[in-house]
C-alpha cells in the first residue's frame, strides 16, 4: 500500500525526540515500513527518517526556524503550502494519514481528493477544536482514547487507536530504587486568580513527597521559568530533586527517561487536566513501574486499578494519593509490563492503523 504521512510539526521527527506527537508518528512510520508499505512523508527538512521518501515542506521545525517579523505568517505559509502539496500529489496514494499540527489545516483540500484521509487527533479536545473539526463530516477521525473521544460532541470520531510504546526500549526491570518519579510540562497559562496553571500536577507530587517523606525525582520542560521559581524551586532539597537542565525543551533523552522509569518505585500521574492519553504512564508500566494517578481523562483506561497501579478519586486529594502509595508494594511489576505489551505496544498501534487503512481502501471513492 502507498501511504502518504503528513507530519509538519512544531518539532522535527528524529529517533531520540521525547516529544510525544513526533515520536508516535515516527513509530507508525517505522512500523508501516517494516510491514512492507511504501511510505512518503510530508514534513520538515530537518527530520531524520530512514526507509521513506521525505518531501520537505519547511526547512526546519517551527521551533527551530529563525526569528521573523511575523512568525504567525511564516508558520501559516508553510501549513498552506503543505495542504496544497497534498492536493497536488494526494491521489497518487492509497491512504493519506494526517498528523499535522493543527489537525484541520489539511482538511481544507480533502474534497478535491479521491484518496481517503485518516486524521489522528493528538490535541486535547476543546470547544473550538470540536467546532472546527465538525466542519469536515466526511473525514475519518481517530482519537487516542475513549476519554479523548468524549470531549468531542459535534465531531464524528470513527475509531479509537491507543498510542504505542516501544517495549524494546522501555524494557522491564523488576528491582526498584526507593524514589517516586514525576515528569511533565510546566505551562505558561495562568488561572483566573493569577496563579500559574499546573495541568500536569507537579505541586501535588511535591506535596505528596513532603507529607510522606518519600524521595521524589522531578524533570520536564519549563514553559514559564517564573512558575518553576515560584512553585518548584523553593521546595527542592535532599529528598526532592530536579533532574537534568532547566529548559523550555525536553531536558532528558529517551534513554535517560527509561533509566529513571525503570528504577522508580512508582510513577506519579497527579494531573489536573483531562489527559487525552498520557504516554508516560504506558512507558512507566512497560518498565515494570506502577502508576499512581488521579481519575482524570485517560488514566483509568491505561492504569488497571489495583493491578498495575492505583486510580485515585481527585476529590480525595493528597489523602487519596497517600492511601494509594501505602499499597504500592502490592503491585506486581510483571503485571505492569504484561499490561502494556498486550494493550499499548507499538505493534498493536500500527496493526490497528493498518486495519483502518484497509477498511477505507475497500470503501467506494467519494
Amino acid at each position: 500500500m502507498k501511504i502518504l504521512i503528513s507530519s509538519l510539526l512544531k518539532r522535527k521527527i528524529i529517533f531520540n525526540t521525547p516529544a510525544s506527537r513526533p515520536r508516535i508518528i515516527l513509530e507508525i512510520i517505522n512500523g508501516l515500513v517494516k510491514k512492507g508499505h511504501q511510505v512518503t512523508v510530508l514534513g520538515t527538512g530537518d527530520s531524520i527518517i530512514s526507509g521513506v521518501k521525505l518531501i520537505p515542506v519547511s526547512p526546519r521545525a517551527t521551533v527551530d526556524l529563525p526569528p521573523t517579523e511575523n512568525s504567525f505568517y511564516t508558520e501559516l505559509s508553510y501549513l498552506v503550502t503543505l495542504a496544497k502539496k497534498i492536493e497536488e500529489i494526494g491521489n497518487d496514494f492509497d491512504i493519506i494519514h494526517n498528523h499535522t499540527y493543527p489537525e484541520f489545516i489539511n482538511l481544507l483540500v480533502a474534497k478535491s481528493l479521491k484518496t481517503p484521509i485518516v486524521t489522528t487527533i493528538h490535541a486535547q479536545g476543546t470547544t473550538e477544536l470540536d467546532d472546527v473539526l465538525s466542519l469536515f463530516p466526511n473525514t475519518h477521525f481517530v482519537s487516542i482514547s475513549e476519554a479523548h473521544r468524549k470531549l468531542f460532541h459535534k465531531t464524528k470520531i470513527d475509531k479509537i487507536v491507543y498510542n504505542g510504546v516501544d517495549t524494546r526500549l522501555y524494557t522491564y526491570q523488576e528491582k526498584k530504587d526507593d524514589y517516586l518519579l514525576w515528569l511533565g510540562r510546566m505551562a505558561k497559562a495562568k488561572n483566573k486568580d493569577g496563579s500559574y496553571m499546573d495541568p500536569k500536577g507537579i505541586k501535588w507530587a511535591i506535596k505528596l513527597a513532603q507529607e510522606t517523606g518519600e524521595k521524589l525525582l522531578l524533570s520536564g520542560y519549563i514553559e514559564d521559568m517564573d512558575f518553576y521559581k515560584q512553585d518548584v524551586e523553593p521546595h527542592l532539597n535532599e529528598k526532592i530533586k530536579w533532574v537534568g537542565p532547566l529548559s523550555s525543551e525536553h531536558p532528558l533523552s529517551r534513554e535517560e527517561v527509561v533509566k529513571l522509569m525503570q528504577k522508580a518505585k512508582a510513577y506519579l500521574m497527579t494531573i489536573n487536566w483531562y489527559e487525552p492519553f498520557g504516554l508516560v504512564m504506558a512507558e512507566a508500566m512497560s518498565c515494570g513501574t506502577p502508576v499512581v494517578g488521579f481519575n482524570r481523562g485517560s488514566v483509568p483506561e491505561l492504569v488497571a486499578d489495583g493491578k498495575t497501579g492505583f486510580v485515585v478519586d481527585p476529590d480525595k486529594g493528597i489523602e487519596g494519593l497517600k492511601e494509594a502509595l501505602s499499597k504500592i508494594s502490592q503491585i506486581n511489576p510483571k503485571n505492569c509490563r504484561e499490561h502494556v505489551v498486550n494493550n499499548f505496544s507499538v505493534e498493536t498501534m500500527v496493526n490497528n492503523y493498518e486495519k483502518i487503512y484497509y477498511e477505507l481502501k475497500k470503501m467506494p471513492a467519494r
